[in-house]
């Protein structure tokens, strides 16, 4: 990918995504495929092992809220839990594009999105409160997230419309992380046929 000059003359960090991506073994992509497969499958589902790993983003979340907290607000304080949640394998995901590897970058995209789901579940929750709620430290003052943040931007009653559009969006980023990781291994494999004939 060729960036205009401009861009790399100001942030010169820019330049590693001029880079080619680590070439993938087909096998990698194969498995990699069948592991997405299978977990979209399950999330479709709403049931399966692999959703486990929404587990290891709980403390995370939480640990978001204490983290916010420091920058002063309960607003920023609430909304932290999800702003940490979604930025770490946000975060992550950026470590593994600027060092061209596709598979790191693809798993912590694919997950970026995959935490809208339970996002989404959490934000239809608003109104009802039915969720069991986590929380660190006193349990008489836990606050529901999204009953807080709804509530305080005035759109509490569209709280399932918000959490439907979440969903979609998960969906649809997933789907098509997975459709560029596969484009991506194709087109590599193009590119190093050319190479051999060239």
């Amino acid at each position: 990918m060729q960036l205009p000059e401009s861009w790399t003359e100001r942030l010169p960090f820019l330049e590693s995504l001029e880079d080619d991506w680590h070439p993938e073994p087909r096998a990698a992509v194969f498995l990699a495929s069948a592991f997405y497969a299978l977990f979209l499958y399950q999330a479709a589902r709403g049931s399966g092992a692999l959703l486990m790993i929404d587990l290891v983003l709980v403390p995370i979340h939480e640990g978001g809220h204490l983290l916010f907290r420091f920058f002063g607000g309960e607003l920023l304080m609430v909304a932290g839990g999800t702003l940490l949640q979604l930025g770490v394998p946000l975060m992550l995901a950026t470590y593994f594009v600027f060092d061209r590897r596709l598979q790191g970058s693809v798993f912590c995209i694919f997950f970026f999105f995959e935490q809208f789901l339970p996002i989404a579940t959490y934000m239809a929750d608003a109104r009802a409160q039915d969720l069991p709620l986590l929380t660190v430290g006193d349990s008489d003052d836990v606050i529901h997230d999204w009953n807080y943040l709804f509530g305080r931007f005035g759109v509490l009653e569209h709280d399932t419309q918000i959490a439907h559009a979440m969903r979609i969006l998960g969906w649809a980023g997933m789907l098509a992380t997975v459709a560029w990781m596969v484009y991506r291994s194709v087109l590599s494999k193009g590119d190093a046929t050319t190479d051999e004939r060239g």
